[in-house]
């Protein structure tokens, strides 16, 4: 079974931090990665820029497109990267998640895919 762990921060987190921690902190994700890779359990993972470009919505209604640039000031969390698994259980997942090292200073939210009519 497909899992997701979207990485959630706070959005200005990563300012906070040194150039040193910021990659202290990559690092561990990397490694992270590449345990999960090692267990046969990672099919993808990515981390989401934070400096370069501005992030952007689009909105198709009634054949018009329309589309927001960011920042969006009402968001309280952004997705700073993913981990793309596959388990054999939402147990699996969730325990895989407590392992994540960013779960110390985000949030690392669980989700199971599938089809969205379902």
């Amino acid at each position: 079974m497909a899992y997701m762990l979207l990485i959630m921060e706070p959005p200005g987190q990563r300012a906070t931090r040194t150039e040193a921690e910021g990659h202290e902190v990559y690092d561990q994700m990397t490694r992270f990665a590449a345990s999960l890779k090692q267990r046969g359990l990672l099919q993808g993972a990515e981390s989401l820029s934070w400096r370069d470009g501005t992030p952007a919505r689009i909105q198709v209604r009634e054949g018009q497109a329309r589309l927001l640039d960011g920042p969006f000031a009402e968001a309280k969390e952004m997705v700073g990267g993913y981990f793309l698994l596959d388990c054999d259980s939402r147990e699996q997942a969730l325990a895989i998640a407590r392992e994540c090292p960013a779960a110390r200073w985000a949030t690392v939210e669980v989700r199971k895919l599938g089809p969205c009519y379902s």
